[in-house]
């Protein structure tokens, strides 16, 4: 009985979703951890056999510091963003392109929904210029998406799970880092996304960061945008993502925690929810 009231729990949010747009950032202990990348995998080919439309964009950034480690190149962050000369962006593109990016795909394939991984360069997909770092620093080629070509994913996503990393090119033909959480808003504003979910290793946006159990459920994009000012650390990107996602015209975003089983489903199926849900003000 229990998987019963489960179902019936599930089936008007199923019922709401049909047909919808969501995209997902894919990052931290989902993407890192064997038994979470499996749920991850399960969880979005779900969405796809129950009528909706997912996105994955994901970033990568423990297996470039690896890689880059192992060939003793120096790594370098300002205020969270990776410094990228040439060398660092080659590395970069090596393993998310080459790397990540098919292991999602296949795992992907293997729960039995096809997927196509993309980056910015396919089909001129991002246009990016390069943006200096907090203080006006020179962080090397690190780019802001100016353009993201939503007629490139939208053909995709008729028949594939679009799987996309965060790398894109400027109008010189220069490839860029991304930052992931900015890829995944960009994307949601272009395919107007109903709702844009971050996969986080925290259980969302804390009223005091200290106590992992002061979530902030649910709050709006005017809210957050009043905080920013106040806020550091990695939940910032995060949170400026989700309100220029609001602000492009997407319905709904969430900060959930990825070290959850089956994070995806608890945040989308059930009454509850988890994480910090974002709206636009009313």
């Amino acid at each position: 009985m229990n998987d019963i009231r489960t179902l019936l729990e599930a089936l008007p949010y199923i019922r709401e979703f049909h047909g919808r747009t969501v995209v997902i950032k894919y990052g931290g202990a989902a993407m890192t951890e064997p038994g979470l990348r499996e749920d991850f995998a399960r969880d979005v080919v779900l969405l796809k056999y129950v009528g909706m439309n997912p996105i994955v964009v994901h970033g990568g950034g423990p297996d470039i510091t690896a890689y880059m480690e192992r060939l003793q190149m120096p790594v370098e962050f300002v205020g969270g963003l990776r410094v990228s000369d040439e060398d660092t962006v080659e590395i970069a593109k090596m393993v998310l392109v080459g790397k990540v990016n098919k292991d999602i795909v296949l795992r992907l394939g293997r729960h039995g929904q096809p997927a196509v991984g993309l980056c910015g360069d396919d089909g001129l997909l991002f246009r990016v210029s390069t943006m200096e770092g907090p203080a006006g620093e020179d962080i090397g080629y690190v780019g802001r998406i100016e353009r993201v070509d939503a007629g490139v994913i939208r053909h995709v996503a008729e028949d594939y799970i679009p799987v996309i990393a965060s790398v894109g090119a400027d109008r010189h033909g220069r490839s860029h880092n991304v930052n992931a959480d900015e890829a995944a808003s960009a994307v949601a504003r272009a395919v107007g996304a109903y709702k844009l979910i971050f996969l986080t290793d925290v259980a969302g946006w804390l009223a005091d960061p200290d106590d992992p159990e002061s979530v902030i459920s649910e709050t709006t994009a005017w809210e957050v945008e009043a905080a920013l000012p106040r806020l550091a650390g990695g939940m910032r990107p995060k949170l400026q993502a989700c309100v220029d996602a609001i602000h492009g015209g997407v319905s709904f975003a969430h900060i959930i925690d990825g070290r959850l089983p089956h994070s995806l489903l608890l945040e989308l199926f059930t009454d509850a929810g988890i994480g910090t849900k974002v709206r636009p003000a009313r």
